[in-house]
């Protein structure tokens, strides 16, 4: 078991507490330990019995970082519509101002730090579907365990109030301890029956397709993106670091990620960047056009072929491509791209790929940059505005915050977010699925259709489904 020796966060906390009096508001105090190498998925495991609801988890595709946490510190959440980003950008500045932090090691995603992200359209209808999500959510946790560079770092935030003594630093580290001793329990790998999947409304969803397509022949809508729901019920309840362990296994190469809140979990496993922040360092992705995977390797590279030369991929994707580029030229005073996709290969799909890296200005945060992306034309439209417009009439899901940015952020302002797509939302023994596909003028009703079954395939797999 890891064991802390710790007596400087019983002087930060009782520091803390004379701040808070101080200046009459509340402290954060953040304190990070290097540790023994741990398994992410028993420190995930070992939060379910004191703080189920009030767990994240992330990994990118590289492996180079992975961040869990356990626990609510602090909770910044929000249903206005407007000036959603600077809202959480303001609030997460007031939380670290005043902070006393003691992090020897300054790296990305130790100390404090926020996960969460925001629903894709806050002005959409919402339904009971999302009830436990605000369309703004974002926690710092507790007790987060950070993988970085091949190591592993243990931050504990405690906030601390004017009416708090050093008993506070009792309660935290007794409820440290019962976590990191639960560290060494089994988890439970078992994943529940599938007992019914059903489609949700798929013969309507395309004649709305067709119907799309007739309007942009005539319109000034371009591209329109459209999701649609596969709704799965089990046999029973399951933990989630078992889906977590099947994506890990099926889909090392994708954003793994899930955000609990209040007994719903979304997770899902994305191969999209939306962008990264590594102090002046900014990067990005265009992904737009798929094909399956082949049946074997001479299959599957004519298959890869046919879509680096297929005019309707090309086309959306080059949609994709002009809009970052030229938010990222707002925002950065270098930026850099090549000059034609390359293709991702993941399990079941591969996608048409260019990056996009840049340099940014002084004044450019991450979540400005968040704002000026999302929806990038790959998972709302374009134009963007109009876009939207039409998902709202005539899309019959509740997105909540399928295909919207999804990540974390810490203290220094770096930080990365992902769009969350490939993904699912599961509550207790129901689970609902998402993808879409981007519709064009030459787009088929069926082949879309046919699109979103194969993007359904990672959900689906980790959950216990048949890939097919």
């Amino acid at each position: 078991m890891v064991t802390i020796q710790d007596t400087e966060l019983k002087e930060g906390i009782l520091k803390g507490i004379e701040r808070a009096r101080n200046f009459s508001k509340s402290i954060l105090v953040s304190e990070v330990h290097q540790i023994e190498m741990m398994d992410p998925l028993s420190f995930y495991a070992a939060g379910k019995e004191n703080f189920f609801g009030e767990r994240f988890f992330w990994k990118d595709p590289s492996d180079e970082t992975t961040i869990i946490g356990i626990g609510i510190c602090k909770q910044i959440q929000s249903d206005q519509a407007s000036d959603r980003f600077f809202h959480v950008e303001e609030e997460w500045a007031r939380l670290n101002k005043d902070s006393l932090v003691d992090n020897s090691f300054q790296l990305n995603g130790t100390g404090p730090t926020m996960f969460g992200g925001f629903s894709f359209d806050p002005l959409k209808e919402r339904t009971e579907l999302w009830s436990k999500f605000s369309h703004t959510l974002f926690h710092v946790p507790k007790y987060m365990l950070t993988h970085v560079n091949g190591q592993s770092y243990l931050t504990t935030n405690v906030i601390c109030t004017k009416h708090d003594d050093a008993s506070l630093f009792e309660k935290i580290e007794a409820e440290r301890r019962t976590l990191l001793t639960n560290v060494e329990l089994p988890i439970n790998q078992e994943v529940p029956m599938i007992k019914e999947a059903v489609e949700i409304e798929p013969s309507e969803w395309k004649d709305t397709v067709s119907s799309i397509v007739k309007g942009l022949k005539t319109g000034p809508i371009k591209k329109v993106v459209l999701a649609r729901e596969l709704r799965l019920q089990f046999n029973h309840e399951f933990d989630i670091e078992s889906v977590l362990q099947k994506l890990y296994e099926e889909q090392r190469q994708s954003y793994i990620f899930a955000f609990e809140s209040n007994g719903d979990c979304f997770l899902g496993a994305s191969p999209e960047r939306l962008v990264k922040k590594n102090g002046d360092e900014v990067f990005s992705t265009c992904l737009a056009g798929s094909t399956p995977r082949g049946k074997n390797k001479e299959d599957d590279e004519l298959l890869g072929e046919q879509l680096l030369s297929d005019q309707k991929n090309l086309v959306e994707h080059q949609y994709v491509v002009d809009m970052i580029k030229t938010a990222m030229k707002d925002e950065c005073i270098e930026v850099h791209l090549p000059d034609q996709p390359q293709l991702m290969k993941m399990r079941d799909i591969q996608h048409l790929y260019t990056p996009v890296t840049g340099k940014t200005q002084n004044d450019t945060s991450l979540l400005r940059l968040v704002k000026r992306l999302h929806p990038t034309p790959a998972l709302g439209g374009l134009p963007r505005m109009e876009a939207l417009e039409k998902i709202r009439e005539v899309e019959q899901l509740d997105r909540g915050y399928y295909a919207a940015p999804l990540g974390w952020i810490d203290y220094q302002g770096n930080g990365e977010y992902a769009v969350a797509i490939r993904s699912a939302l599961i509550q207790k023994t129901e689970a609902s699925l998402f993808a879409g596909c981007g519709v064009v003028e030459d787009s088929n009703a069926e082949s879309e259709y046919l699109e979103t079954k194969i993007k359904f395939r990672p959900m689906l797999s980790a959950l216990g489904g048949s890939p097919k």
